[in-house]
């Protein structure tokens, strides 16, 4: 159970508040970084089929360091064997993500709506510990397709721009007994507000057999959706992710996290990340810890 859930929201909040301060500031400088441009929601902004785009934030750190490791992974299921022996992990190791997407039918509904299919990976990697010849400790693969469709509302000062809906996998590529994996149903919504751009991603798992269930409660933990907030100013990213089990049990598990970047030359950018919670990594998503990460970046939400 995390204690700084008040915190955590006290932090969204927050953010929205800054998002209306901020509503009418300098409009010109979001230029492409926007939803209109990012998800081509607009007929002049379409680009047409199998063409690599952005996706979520492309990164790599040098240096990230865990509060916690996680030692020895564990999971609450007939099928599989806990770990002979703690893993001997260093507190600090390197973490990369990679992640793009190509739109493969455009105009699926009289001329409006679009199906996408999108990567991201994610790695730590443990350069520094020799004791484990380098090894990458975690990869987590994410392929996924959905439909996006563009709206326009308004709701609470935010304009809506679009909405999607498909298929997420998600998993480790490990044999047991470091095997995890799981299926979702997701929905997003994307809206913004000056310069501020708030995505709501709910999900919905694909339930499996409990006897072959790799990630056990991992609603419980990891949590039935997310918040994406993010906002710009000039060459300064901030964005905010908050995961939780907003319906079935809002109080237990869940995680935050924050990114800040800011341009160092040219597309190449500083970054900072700040995690706390349960699910850092999918072997991970039943473990709790802190973790804080300093690198570069070469693209970001918007």
């Amino acid at each position: 159970m995390l204690t700084s859930r008040a915190a955590r929201l006290l932090v969204l909040l927050s953010a929205v508040a800054l998002c209306g301060s901020a509503q009418a500031q300098n409009l010109a400088f979001l230029g492409t970084h926007t939803l209109e441009a990012r998800w081509e929601l607009e007929d002049s902004l379409r680009n047409g089929t199998f063409l690599i785009t952005p996706y979520r934030p492309v990164y790599a750190m040098p240096a990230v360091w865990s509060s916690s490791p996680n030692y020895s992974p564990q999971r609450t299921t007939e099928a599989v064997s806990p770990l002979p022996a703690p893993i001997p992990l260093n507190d600090v190791e390197c973490k990369f993500q990679l992640s793009f997407k190509t739109k493969v039918v455009q105009g699926l509904f009289n001329d409006k709506g679009d199906v996408w299919v999108a990567y991201t990976q994610s790695s730590r990697w443990q350069l520094y510990n020799t004791d484990l010849s380098r090894a990458f400790r975690e990869t987590n693969y994410e392929p996924e397709a959905f439909v996006a469709y563009p709206t326009k509302y308004r709701f609470l000062g935010f304009n809506g721009k679009f909405l999607a809906l498909g298929l997420n996998h998600q998993s480790n590529g490990r044999g047991e007994p470091l095997r995890s994996s799981w299926n979702r149903i997701v929905a997003q919504v994307g809206l913004e507000r000056g310069r501020c751009t708030l995505l709501l991603r709910p999900w919905l798992r694909i339930k499996e057999d409990e006897s072959v269930d790799e990630n056990p409660e991992i609603n419980n933990y990891v949590g039935n959706g997310e918040f994406v907030l993010v906002y710009q100013h000039r060459s300064h990213v901030v964005s905010v992710q908050l995961r939780n089990s907003f319906i079935t049990d809002p109080f237990v598990g869940g995680s935050i996290q924050g990114d800040w970047s800011f341009t160092l030359s040219g597309n190449l950018k500083a970054h900072l990340q700040v995690f706390h919670g349960y699910g850092e990594s999918m072997l991970d998503y039943n473990h709790l810890q802190s973790t804080v990460g300093i690198g570069i970046s070469l693209l970001e939400w918007l």
